[in-house]
């Protein structure tokens, strides 16, 4: 078991962290570095040999490896951002950047996404350097920049151009698994993520004849783009049931007593109440209109107009969503990803899941856990370029009241001592068995 020293360390680390300004903006704005020093920093007292690779200045990567004992078992990947989205101050009850700990709270952006997984990572990596302790197999620790982002400068940096501080690594764990989801019925679920959706940000294009505003125009870019974005927002996809997703249903109607009819999971899901929350997501592909750019003076028609569309498919949908977003724009308007990612699938038969599972109910008996799949995407899908299999594991026991889906990206964003204490205490056992 992780020790005491260990317990202090993870809260200062996430504090330190948080006040770290690493908001990262899109578009190239952000500055990771400042987080990568601190991090290898602390790596390097562990006795650790931490690298730093940028793609662009500033925004830095930390890369380190641990050896094992068995030297032909496949290395495990664990792997955090350290960028994070940004925060506007004066919509807080404390400042977003000021790591404050106020009755056993660390406060602050990134106390869930994800400095506080990086604080354990660090706060596990410095206990077994103090008691002596190796694992079983190699261990490479990653903390990347621009996850938050498009991941050039980050995880696909690393992927594409440093492939070789992963060798031998099959398998990693990253952020988003294993936190505690009450139901509202005295439940408590830890959902420990074993698949994403794809990532498809696309830009919408309609052409049409300019002209003036007062003038009949029947080739409107416009009223094209409108058209084809409604289209796109009122589709209804149809329901696509992944291996993961199955399971998910299957252990969560038993763990409420209701048959698992996966032919009407739409009615299932009513059945499940609260829970329903953790699939209801993952069912199908979805396309959100989220940006809109049109024109510049209002006695004028366009020649184009432009939107842009969230869109997410779920594993071995991709041909399909394609068509379907073919359809939907229709002729007058062109459509190209602006940001492409795959969708990933993980194994849940698999030693390693077994024994994330059995980590968390060693400290947590009175949880359920069961697979999810994440609506979003994580720094795994650059990093399944290296055959790495991801899953979702940053283990935080929280109390009722916390929610963790609302607090990611939102504000207020925050997290109990405690959890973090929880979590440094489920990563240490699971990593030394993994």
């Amino acid at each position: 078991m992780a020790d005491e020293p260990a317990l202090d360390e993870v809260v200062t680390f996430t504090s330190d962290l948080i006040r770290i300004d690493t908001t990262n903006r899109g578009g190239g704005d952000c500055r990771e570095r400042p987080a990568a020093e601190y991090a290898a920093a602390r790596l390097a007292e562990a006795g650790l040999e931490p690298v730093l690779l940028e793609r662009t200045p500033g925004r830095a990567n930390v890369v380190a490896r641990l050896e094992g004992t068995d030297p032909s078992a496949d290395a495990l990947l664990v792997h955090g951002h350290l960028d994070v989205v940004p925060a506007e101050a004066a919509d807080w009850s404390v400042h977003p950047f000021s790591g404050e700990v106020r009755d056993g709270v660390v406060w602050g952006r990134g106390a869930v996404d994800m400095k506080n997984m990086d604080a354990m990572i660090l706060a596990v990596v410095r206990s077994w350097a103090r008691e002596g302790v190796r694992p079983r197999r190699d261990i490479v620790v990653a903390f990347t920049a621009d996850e938050e982002a498009s991941a050039e400068d980050g995880s696909g940096f690393l992927a594409d151009r440093h492939a070789h501080l992963f060798e031998g690594c099959t398998e990693g764990v990253g952020e988003s698994g294993a936190f505690t989801f009450h139901d509202g019925a005295g439940r408590q679920i830890y959902p420990i993520a074993a698949g994403e959706r794809g990532t498809a940000w696309m830009r919408l294009t309609a052409r049409g004849r300019a002209g003036h505003g007062s003038k009949v125009n029947r080739e409107n870019a416009v009223t094209r783009l409108a058209a084809a974005v409604t289209r796109v927002g009122e589709h209804q996809w149809p329901l696509r049931l992944t291996p993961t997703v199955r399971a998910a249903l299957t252990e969560l109607a038993a763990l409420y007593g209701i048959e698992a009819d996966l032919t009407d999971a739409d009615t299932l899901l009513d059945k499940l109440g609260t829970a329903a929350k953790l699939v209801e997501a993952t069912l199908r592909n979805s396309a959100s209109p989220t940006m809109l750019d049109a024109g510049y003076k209002v006695n004028v028609i366009p020649g184009e107009a432009v939107a842009h569309v969230d869109g997410r498919y779920l594993p071995d949908t991709e041909d399909e969503f394609r068509a379907t977003m073919d359809r939907l724009t229709g002729p007058d308007v062109d459509w190209e990803f602006e940001h492409h990612e795959v969708a990933l699938q993980a194994p849940l038969d698999s030693p390693t899941y077994a024994r994330m599972r059995a980590a968390v109910e060693e400290f947590a008996p009175e949880g359920h856990v069961v697979p999810y799949c994440m609506s979003g995407g994580t720094d795994a899908k650059q990093f399944s370029r290296l055959g790495i299999t991801g899953y979702g594991f940053a283990p935080l026991r929280l109390p009722e009241g916390f929610d963790y889906q609302a607090l990611f990206h939102g504000v207020d964003e925050r997290v109990p001592v405690d959890a973090l204490h929880f979590g440094v205490h489920v990563l240490d056992r699971f990593l030394r068995t993994a």
